[in-house]
């Protein structure tokens, strides 16, 4: 049967090219608007490390003005360390995991006929890579020792690699990153984590840095944070050893905690720290020492803004409005094809079958209109992205890589395809069903 009611709605499609392609274009156009927003949101919204979230932590502990709170109206602490509470942090054995780490400006240079580039570097402690499973293309991270005593020893990003040494395997390679003569020791694979959870300073989504570099060298070369560094106290701060020991927040800190009890160890360790600090006259505010893990690390950051959700929501009305209309139509398409209906109902056909042939046809519209909902969504994906990358020329990811439809677009499409059916099709298609089939026999 379900082959006949098919052959049915084509031939009704045939017989009314016109209305159907009005309520195919108004399904489509709901879908693809909201396929849009969904895609933009699901990318900025997502836990980039969901698989991993329970384990990973941010440390912060709230050193700011007792007389006004880092960012009010909130009330969290500094989403940043001083470097002082991160070192005598950083000692404990409690983590199974432990990054201190901040992003400088830096310049490579000295690789063949290669002009000296300037960019990004992350100085961080080695558990980086580990912690935050950094795939690797060649090579790898280096070890803990390398951070104490800094090593000459750098990993750059796949694009980088790609940039000075053509993509080939740089690994033993030397380089000079600040002057200095580096050796190349690993090179990533693609990876490009949105939002930027591990450091969500500067630009949420932006791609992650170029150049990875063992902690100690912050230290040795004096390098600063290049996107956030705040001070609330007036101090003196003239030579770079009085900034280490400022109160100034611009390093961050997390940790790999593997089950409660490590989490209530290291929550202890840190709440002991506080109060021996608060003893010699520092963390001046109420106590607030957090260990956040990452998908509440993302809602407390705001990494999803309030205008966003209200353009989901604004998607989602203008797909109602549209099935709305859908609504309409095909009401007004099932009245008209009523004197076929009442000659079915007299040669036999039950209200159920009237009502399952016209839903089939109202599922074959929505199935069109998904395919051609998907396919705007796609085209004006495409769109965003030109326009973003028309406006930042030369900055490869960012919120382009956004607008990348994948398999989760595909399934937004078939579930709001489904939700149309059931919300324009069950009405008219239990509508026309209802009418008295004598009335129309007569006109025959």
């Amino acid at each position: 049967m379900f082959g006949y009611y098919t052959r049915l709605a084509l031939r009704s499609f045939g017989r009314h090219p016109g209305l159907t392609a009005l309520m195919v274009l108004a399904i489509a156009l709901g879908i693809a608007v909201c396929i849009m927003t969904l895609t933009v949101y699901h990318a900025m919204s997502g836990n980039p490390i969901w698989w991993k979230s329970d384990r990973l932590y941010a440390v912060t502990m709230d050193n700011w003005d007792p007389n006004r709170a880092f960012r009010p109206p909130s009330k969290l602490p500094p989403p940043e360390m001083t470097y002082k509470d991160t070192q005598y942090l950083y000692a404990s054995n409690i983590p199974e995991r432990k990054v201190v780490m901040y992003s400088t400006d830096s310049v490579i240079s000295g690789v063949g006929t290669a002009p000296p580039e300037r960019l990004s570097t992350r100085v961080t402690t080695a558990d980086f890579f580990a912690m935050f499973e950094v795939p690797f293309l060649f090579g790898g991270g280096w070890s803990a020792a390398a951070d104490n005593a800094p090593q000459p020893v750098i990993v750059l990003s796949r694009e980088e690699n790609d940039k000075l040494f053509g993509g080939a395997n740089s690994v033993g390679r030397t380089l000079r990153w600040n002057d200095r003569e580096f050796r190349v020791i690993g090179v990533l694979d693609d990876w490009f984590p949105r939002p930027r959870y591990y450091d969500l300073n500067g630009g949420k989504f932006d791609p992650p840095e170029k150049a990875y570099v063992p902690y100690g060298w912050g230290a040795e070369l004096e390098l600063l944070n290049d996107t956030e560094s705040d001070c609330w106290m007036p101090q003196q701060l003239d030579t770079f050893k009085d900034y280490l020991a400022s109160d100034c927040v611009w390093q961050q800190m997390w940790v790999e905690l593997p089950d409660d009890a490590s989490r209530r160890r290291f929550q202890s360790f840190m709440d002991g720290y506080w109060g021996e600090q608060r003893k010699a006259g520092r963390f001046q505010r109420a106590q607030d020492n957090r260990l956040t893990d990452v998908a509440q690390w993302l809602r407390d950051q705001q990494v999803v803004e309030n205008d966003n959700r209200m353009l989901v929501g604004l998607a989602f009305a203008f797909l109602v409005l549209c099935l709305i209309n859908t609504v309409g139509l095909l009401l007004a398409k099932f009245l008209n094809g009523a004197p076929v209906t009442g000659i079915r109902r007299a040669l036999g056909a039950s209200r159920r079958d009237v009502f399952i042939q016209h839903l089939v046809e109202v599922g074959a519209i929505s199935l069109l209109g998904a395919v051609l909902g998907l396919a705007l969504a796609a085209l004006g994906l495409a769109a965003l992205h030109h326009v973003y990358a028309a406006a930042h020329p030369g900055h490869r990811g960012g919120y382009q890589e956004l607008t990348h439809l994948d398999g989760v677009g595909v399934v937004w499409a078939l579930l709001l395809a489904l939700a149309a059916t059931l919300a324009a099709g069950l009405y008219p298609a239990w509508r026309v069903g209802r009418l008295p089939p004598a009335l129309y026999l007569k006109s025959q």
